[in-house]
């Protein structure tokens, strides 16, 4: 079905708008209607299928406003938040509160040059929506089976987003022309956005491939998935997604060895080399694809071979600039959505650094701070305290290295890291029945 939504958009694009309105209408639906004990459930898969579809709709114009998509994440939590019982995110509450000075400072300091809506809504609505992502997941029990679901619902989307890549672009060979991000091969959107997107896509097939593909035909096609979206990640020539996919697929193995028993061990050993072997197939039919380009690429260097002299592309000096202000208001910040504004009176460069880190200092001051470090620590807080995440580090180092390359433009950053603050449940389903029946005889219930 998502593979034809993908074709039928390209085709129509006003259909992508139909899209996202029965997006809006199922997901609502599900959510209201849903049981007590369903109701956490449906609202993670609501959210985590719109953070899939968030950069597939941007590119089709599917989007009646920009930042719908945030705004649907925050809708389906607060439904979630309105009719759950919450976990005292105390943390987060706080969190949100802090990011209030920087508002108030940015209506005092208004210009001709200030939309203050905008900029409100286009600086805030990520940390906004992380801040209710969060106080929803914070120590939410979900069961093991039921994470795979909303990685699944995040998954779908995705596939959606390849397809359309492929039709989109069919043959890379014929716009590659450099080493620079590619916005032809990204769908004609930005690169950054869909090689972040696109990461997710590798990480959830990885885990799939990893933990739920026991037959020889679910290798094979979550194998064959993983290998097309993989190539349309790499192809974007933005490094940032796919970096931070491999890191979170290294992460996850590594804990994912370390938890389960000998057998187990030597069953996974055999499944990464054929999952290395398979990434070294990708990467050369990639550079092949690509006359050798990708490969300078990822060497920093450019198409003639020569190394460039910053590898991170001017951000360094937009982020430098961005902690200068920050020790000259060191306070209340310069106020929400100023710094590109005093960037472009002071230097005359009209450009963002996509570091959340230097931004929510230097706009929201020691206020920023703070709020920061409660993003920073409170998950490691609670990790001490509970260990069940098997996916904690991978979904918390995407945030982290996401947020300093790409900032908070889209809402995967902001709902990924609530999932790192979920308490996955591994009792099976026959153990709790199990223990239904010894509790009506007055016994022990029996261990997981």
């Amino acid at each position: 079905m998502h593979i034809l939504i993908g074709l039928a958009v390209y085709s129509l694009e006003v259909l992508s708008k139909v899209y996202i309105l029965g997006i809006v209408l199922y997901f609502s639906n599900k959510i209201l209607y849903s049981k007590p004990s369903q109701k956490t459930l449906h609202v993670l898969i609501a959210c985590s299928y719109v953070v899939g579809a968030e950069v597939f709709l941007r590119m089709t114009g599917g989007n009646f406003l920009y930042e719908l998509s945030k705004y649907l994440v925050i809708l389906f939590c607060l439904m979630g938040i309105l009719t759950t019982r919450l976990k005292q995110p105390i943390p987060f509450i706080v969190y949100i509160f802090l990011l209030i000075p920087g508002i108030l400072v940015a209506g005092f300091n208004m210009t001709e040059q200030t939309t203050i809506r905008t900029a409100i809504a286009f600086n805030l609505s990520g940390p906004v929506c992380l801040g209710v992502v969060a106080i929803f997941c914070y120590k939410r029990k979900i069961s093991y089976q039921n994470i795979h679901r909303v990685l699944l619902a995040m998954l779908l989307p995705l596939i959606t987003t390849t397809i359309y890549l492929f039709v989109f672009t069919p043959s890379i060979r014929d716009i590659i022309s450099g080493t620079g991000s590619n916005f032809a091969a990204s769908g004609g959107f930005g690169p950054n956005q869909v090689s972040t997107v696109l990461g997710i896509g590798m990480f959830v097939l990885s885990v799939r491939f990893f933990m739920l593909s026991p037959s020889l035909f679910l290798k094979i096609l979550n194998g064959l998935l993983l290998a097309a979206i993989s190539y349309r990640a790499i192809v974007t020539f933005s490094r940032g997604g796919v970096i931070t996919a491999i890191i979170m697929i290294t992460v996850f193995v590594f804990y994912y060895f370390r938890k389960v028993n000998q057998k187990t061990k030597f069953r996974i050993s055999r499944t990464v080399l054929l999952f290395v072997s398979m990434g070294l197939l990708i990467w050369l039919y990639t550079s092949f694809q690509t006359s050798g380009l990708i490969d300078m690429r990822y060497a920093n260097k450019d198409a003639l071979g020569r190394e460039k002299s910053d590898i991170s592309t001017g951000r360094a000096d937009l982020v430098s600039f961005e902690i200068d202000e920050f020790l000259k208001n060191p306070v209340l910040g310069v106020g929400v959505g100023k710094i590109k504004e005093l960037r472009q009176i002071n230097e005359g460069i009209d450009a963002a650094s996509h570091n959340e880190m230097s931004r929510i200092l230097s706009e929201h001051g020691l206020f920023g701070m703070v709020a920061f470090l409660i993003l920073l620590i409170s998950p490691l807080l609670f990790r001490i305290r509970n260990k069940s995440n098997i996916f904690f580090f991978s979904c918390y180092f995407f945030w982290f290295l996401t947020i300093n390359h790409s900032s908070m433009r889209i809402a995967a950053p902001a709902f990924i890291y609530g999932l790192c603050l979920l308490d996955i449940q591994f009792t099976s389903k026959r153990t709790k029945k199990a223990n239904v029946a010894l509790k009506k005889k007055n016994l022990m219930p029996v261990a997981s």
